[in-house]
């Protein structure tokens, strides 16, 4: 990539995996956080799995799979133009542009473009909160990808739905709390939960956030996987959370 490309006014290059993986980003833009890394952690792909991430973003969530050799090829969905623009950036900049395709479309409208049945994995870390609830970022690109604005959870699963091959799998991550909708809209979309980690921000505390794997036509029968912790007393990262990112 060249250097011309990053706009150092306006983006920060950022880093994982010791400096391996480089992140382009907007200073002042939606920034991905340990969400997308966790569910990049959890995702395990088939060895030949057509793979889409709707929501892409940036992108982080391929390219983290990407690096850990856990996909050959995804697509990516990304309504947002400047998010869109970024991931394939970062494809560039990773040179694994030809593995990565990134599609700048609404989700709601991916009928329009694919046929149904396409994929065995769709990835998501969609918005996570109501339209109408709390405090909406007055930063468009944040508050697109926080509330839902443009999408919400029934038709982020209904496309889910569309684009599943019978016994696809769906891997998400979710606020814990709402985890009452989330298992109403799997069992709406016929998305049958299979492996599901709570998240929590230190031992003893609330979950923040849940993991669910969900296997569309499957069987009724779920594994809960241990609780993943983020931070140990002395507040540093566990040994867990930091193999997200080194």
């Amino acid at each position: 990539m060249k250097r011309s490309s990053w706009n150092e006014a306006e983006e920060t290059l950022d880093t994982l995996f010791g400096g391996r993986l480089k992140i382009l980003q907007k200073k002042r833009g939606y920034r991905f956080s340990v969400d997308a890394l966790l569910l990049a952690f959890f995702t395990e792909p088939g060895p030949d799995d057509r793979i889409i991430d709707l929501g892409t973003g940036c992108g982080v969530v391929p390219l983290v799979l990407f690096f850990r050799k856990k996909a050959k090829k995804i697509t990516g969905v990304e309504i947002q133009p400047s998010l869109a623009d970024l991931a394939r950036r970062n494809a560039v900049l990773n040179r694994c542009s030809s593995r990565f395709q990134v599609w700048e479309e609404d989700l709601r409208k991916l009928d329009q473009r694919v046929k149904r049945e396409g994929f065995d994995l769709v990835l998501t870390n969609p918005p996570y909160r109501k339209a109408g609830s709390g405090r909406v970022n007055p930063h468009t690109e944040k508050a697109v990808a926080r509330h839902e604005l443009q999408t919400t959870l029934t038709e982020v699963l209904r496309s889910a739905h569309y684009l599943l091959v019978d016994k696809g799998r769906l891997a998400m991550i979710y606020p814990a709390s709402r985890v009452a909708d989330l298992m109403r809209g799997l069992s709406k979309y016929h998305l049958e939960p299979k492996r599901m980690q709570f998240v929590h921000s230190h031992e003893g505390n609330e979950a923040r956030l849940v993991l669910v794997e969900a296997l569309k036509e499957g069987h009724t029968q779920v594994q809960v996987l241990p609780p993943f912790f983020l931070y140990d007393s002395s507040g540093n990262y566990t040994p867990a959370a930091r193999e997200l990112f080194e």
